[in-house]
Formats: C-alpha cells, sequence, structure tokens
C-alpha cells in the first residue's frame, strides 16, 4: 500500500515565502478550520528549474511558487492562478489530456501527475512533468493534491555545471544503481537519460541525501510496486518524492 502524506494540525492555514497565495474568499475559512500544515518546500534545487504547486479540491483553488510563476512567464504575484488560466497555457496538442487528468483528479480524488507541454507569455514551449502527490488532512480526508512541475529545458551553464559536479563527486561511484534508477525515470516519465539524471539530482539536493543511497532505495522500493498499469505514474510520484525518508542512516564510525 502506498502511503500519502499528511498534514498535522499547526493552527490556520499559511503560506510559507514564495508562494502566491489565492484562496477563494467562500472557502477559505473552511481550509483555516482544516487543521492543515503547508508542506510545500521553500526552496528547490538550484540546478534545476523546478516550482512547487498545490490544487486544493474543493473550489479548485491552485497555488503556485515563485518558480511555477515564472516559468509561465509571469512575475510572482501578478497573476492569480486558476484551472482556467492553467489550461490556456497548455499545448494545444496537450490541453485535452491535462483536462483529462484534473477531472480524474477531481473525481478520483487522486494526483495530478503528468507529462505534458506548456507555453509561457513569450510563446516558448516548455517541456514539463509534473510529480505530485495526494494532501491529506489529520483524519485521513483528500483536501487534494500538491507537487512539483520539472522544467525539462536545458538551463545549465558551465559555471552551474562545475559547481554541481563539484557538490556531488559520489555520482561516479556506484555508477551500476544510479544508471538503473535512471532507466526507470526515463521509462515512467519519457525522459532522456541526461533529464532523468537531473531529477534524482534534484531529489539528492532537495532530501540532503547522498546520489547513490536515493539511487539504490529507489530501485527497492520499485520492486514493492504492483504491475505497470496506468496508476503506476501516480504511484511512482509518491515513491519519487519520499525515497529519503526509507534510506536507513549509515553505521556511526
Amino acid at each position: 500500500m502506498v502511503r500519502k502524506r499528511r498534514y498535522p494540525h499547526t493552527g490556520p492555514l499559511g503560506m510559507r515565502a514564495g508562494f502566491l497565495k489565492v484562496p477563494s474568499p467562500a472557502v477559505l475559512p473552511e481550509w483555516e478550520d482544516a487543521n492543515v500544515q503547508p508542506s510545500m518546500t521553500e526552496s528547490v534545487s538550484q540546478y534545476l528549474n523546478v516550482g512547487a504547486f498545490r490544487f486544493w479540491f474543493v473550489g479548485q483553488r491552485w497555488e503556485w511558487s515563485d518558480e511555477v510563476a515564472r516559468m509561465h512567464g509571469y512575475e510572482p504575484g501578478a497573476v492569480e492562478p486558476t484551472t482556467k488560466l492553467l489550461l490556456s497555457h497548455k499545448h494545444p496538442d496537450d490541453r485535452a489530456h491535462v483536462q483529462e487528468l484534473l477531472d480524474y483528479a477531481l473525481q478520483s480524488e487522486g494526483s495530478f501527475s503528468s507529462r505534458h507541454r506548456f507555453i509561457d507569455t513569450r510563446g516558448n514551449v516548455h517541456d514539463a512533468i509534473v510529480v505530485a502527490d495526494r494532501m491529506l488532512n489529520d483524519s485521513g480526508a483528500v483536501l487534494g493534491t500538491e507537487g512539483y512541475y520539472i522544467d525539462l529545458a536545458n538551463t545549465f551553464d558551465e559555471a552551474r555545471q562545475e559547481v554541481l559536479d563539484a557538490a556531488l563527486p559520489e555520482v561516479f561511484e556506484n555508477r551500476a544503481a544510479i544508471e538503473q534508477a535512471k532507466g526507470v525515470l526515463m521509462y515512467v516519465y519519457r525522459v532522456s537519460a541526461d533529464q532523468a539524471f537531473r531529477v534524482l539530482q534534484w531529489r539528492s539536493q532537495e532530501t540532503n541525501v547522498k546520489l547513490r543511497a536515493l539511487a539504490k532505495q529507489l530501485l527497492a522500493d520499485i520492486a514493492t510496486l504492483e504491475a505497470p498499469s496506468s496508476a503506476v505514474q501516480g504511484q511512482f510520484d509518491h515513491v519519487l518524492l519520499t525515497v529519503h525518508e526509507r534510506i536507513p542512516p549509515e553505521p556511526a564510525g
């Protein structure tokens, strides 16, 4: 059984720095009483173009991080993210697919996970992975879905790559596990080897876990999943976002 994240009570709903808080007046009191703690990450890896989002099913309310706003071509706080706005940015060939995924998430109370293209305000096409999980309150009720946009555009420059190579020397160790983990991501998300490696780097940076340990644990977790089906991507999103929680501590000494 795949675990879903829960959010213990810490008081009224509040947003961490860097997010657009755009609640509907009609539904805000309900969320303030929902005993939910926001769990969006406060920062994302400096080496990847990654941004966070939350989608509340009641009222269909969206919250975007500054990074997601900028991906779409907006300055933070300049627009109110809505389902209509989100769909208007989707590539014409992908828009119906994204609408179907949103409808399914609302009907099934599942996560909004996808691989699709969107177009920013300058007309640039972005190829993105949306990695998400469900949001639950203390009683286990599903409130919505939250996760990350990972822009697959090649945004590396030489300086960033040099810093990354220096910061992650372990990428050259235990290469077999890393290569296998890359293969899993390539299959599930239909991305290139370089893009898959950058996703692993992001999770390593975000969770402060060594890349080789992350890759080994990810491979161990994959064996526990059911045979491939239409639900596999949603299950895999959860594994990817929580793999660091299952890595045993290294022995002292």
